[in-house]
């Protein structure tokens, strides 16, 4: 069988549909080159598709045009503050200088549109240059009816993500429909989305109204439908090809044959980081707490193998994940997946964090990533997450929604454990039971009066953004109280990898000496992050990485010119 490829030169060869790649292929066609796109799937949109699409963009024009007052001045001195170190290669400040360019470039010339966030906190707010609003950006909706024929070659979002049999919904969409019966307009909100989405299920396997990571792809995918982009589907990278130490093209392999496409601009990495490549996860963290990933199954470290076999550099090594707390979801068809806690359960009041010992041990509100930073330095692997039932009924857990009244067939797929009293909670989790009893009596004696001495939760900004409004004094803070009790085990997950490939400023992957591996580029998760392990606030993957993706393509268009 020959490889499905027409043509087997193109400008710019592009490896890996994510919303890096797919943007470096987007750009790169708009400005005029032949690309080719090769996914390893049968589906575009890799992590990006379960992701919540948001974007991390300083100073992009949403905020601004809003009013909301954010400055690429004070997020330069956000940034300072938190990493530490001089931004010595300029990456930091290339993504700084080109991320508003890049949303203005690609609203004008794609089907890609994004709105301001709004008030949507970084994640350090008490650093200088931190922001309480403007600096993200999220998709709008889109249809996935537009994309005709390619409605399914979009990833799915999570399966916990989704109700109703495949609707997807957003942090708005979840307020009104747990609220449905609290206002009419909550009402109304919900039965439009279950009308539009029983309409669409009769012509389609899901709800065809995408939000959040599926959005963003949905919008990529329609405009590099529209810019010509060759995309070639079950295309798996297995090696680049070099000549003069300059990288002319590369060997893919799609129905069991390997063919070479060479690339006159050069190739682009965007396979998506480390995933689950067991020995580069060894390499960058050998004693590390888990090795549960959030990474799309198929990422498996491809452009990092190929691009160190080329010579190239894997920096960022100190830090080397981007952090979610996980529970393991296990599903009613007997399948296991992951739910990341980012902000429905931990943020809200009359819920702790323990550790092994029956201590809390963080900021149970902090953001996902310093969450699990927290764990990691607690030995609290993995942490139980304590509540009442009530809780549950009233905030959910986990992927049990809320409004759960039955948790017995949570309890009997291993996801939950519940009991009448702390003493036999402590138990059935293998706690010290006094040590148990003890956290709760400290926590809800402060919590009556809404306050934390121990972890400040609810204390700062980004705490009380996600907390319940509706609970006073503190929005986060409040009694664990009278049972039954239950607790879920959550676990550190990557939701990206920060160690890459070494990059200049441009996206040009560089060897271990500094110098430039000429015609080969590295973006997404496949280039090490300018925020060196650190995560400023909500989008810090997908901001960073279709910025350097943008620069990519500029670049290999203006070298064809004559520019540098």
């Amino acid at each position: 069988m020959t490889l499905d490829i027409p043509e087997t030169e193109a400008d710019l060869l592009v490896i890996g549909a994510g919303a890096a790649g797919m943007t470096a292929a987007l750009v790169a066609a708009l400005e005029g080159l032949r690309v080719v796109l090769c996914e390893a799937t049968q589906q575009v949109g890799g992590t990006t598709a379960t992701s919540a699409g948001t974007l991390w963009i300083p100073g992009n024009p949403h905020g601004v045009a809003a009013g909301h007052g954010d400055t690429v001045d004070a997020a330069r001195t956000y940034l300072d503050a938190l990493i530490g170190e001089p931004d010595h290669d300029g990456r930091r400040e290339a993504f700084l200088g080109s991320g508003p360019v890049m949303l203005r470039y690609l609203e004008a010339r794609s089907a890609v549109r994004f709105a301001s966030a709004g008030m949507h906190p970084d994640y350090l707010p008490h650093l200088p240059g931190a922001a309480v609003r403007g600096r993200a950006v999220s998709p709008l909706p889109f249809d996935g009816r537009l994309l005709g024929t390619d409605f399914g070659r979009v990833r799915p979002p999570l399966a916990e993500f989704m109700v109703l049999g495949g609707m997807m919904v957003g942090k708005a969409d979840i307020a009104a429909l747990v609220g449905r019966y609290r206002s009419w307009q909550a009402f109304v909100h919900s039965a439009r989305l279950v009308l539009r989405h029983a309409l669409e299920r009769i012509r389609h396997p899901r709800g065809a109204r995408w939000v959040m990571g599926n959005a963003l792809v949905g919008r990529l995918l329609h405009s590099l439908r529209t810019a010509g982009v060759q995309l070639h589907f079950g295309t798996r990278l297995r090696g680049l090809e070099m000549e003069g130490g300059h990288v002319v093209g590369a060997r893919v392999e799609a129905h069991g044959q390997t063919r070479v496409v060479r690339a006159r601009r050069g190739v682009v990495l965007a396979t998506g980081g480390v995933g689950h490549d067991a020995a580069l996860r060894h390499l960058l963290a050998p004693q590390g707490p888990t090795m549960l990933s959030l990474a799309a199954e198929a990422v498996r470290g491809d452009g990092l193998g190929a691009g160190r076999a080329a010579g190239a550099a894997l920096t960022g090594l100190d830090r080397p994940f981007l952090w979610q707390p996980v529970s393991v979801v296990h599903r009613e068809d007997g399948s296991t997946g992951l739910f990341p806690h980012l902000f429905l359960d931990r943020a809200k009041p009359g819920l702790i964090a323990v550790d092994g010992q029956g201590r809390r041990f963080v900021d149970e509100a902090a953001s996902y990533h310093h969450f699990v930073e927290g764990m990691v330095r607690a030995g609290a692997v993995p942490a139980q997450l304590v509540c009442s039932t009530a809780f549950i009924r009233r905030h959910g857990l986990g992927a049990i929604a809320p409004g759960t009244r039955d948790l017995r067939p949570w309890v009997a797929r291993r996801m939950l454990v519940v009991a009448p009293t702390l003493d036999a909670l402590a138990q059935a989790l293998g706690l010290p039971a006094a040590a148990l009893a003890d956290t709760v009596q400290r926590h809800d004696h402060w919590a009556r009066l809404g306050e934390d001495p121990d972890f400040h939760k609810g204390a700062s900004m980004f705490d009380r953004f996600n907390g319940d409004p509706a609970h006073a004094p503190n929005p986060c803070v409040g009694p664990v109280g009278p049972g039954p009790y239950a607790a879920m085990a959550v676990w550190p997950g990557d939701a990206a990898s920060s160690a890459g490939l070494a990059t200049d400023a441009q996206g040009c992957v560089l060897d271990a000496h500094g110098r430039l591996i000429g015609g080969l580029y590295a973006c997404g998760n496949d280039a090490a992050s300018p925020m060196q392990g650190h995560y400023p606030g909500p989008g810090t993957t997908l901001g960073p990485g279709m910025a350097q993706a943008y620069r990519i393509a500029r670049h290999a268009s203006a070298a064809g010119r004559g520019g540098s």
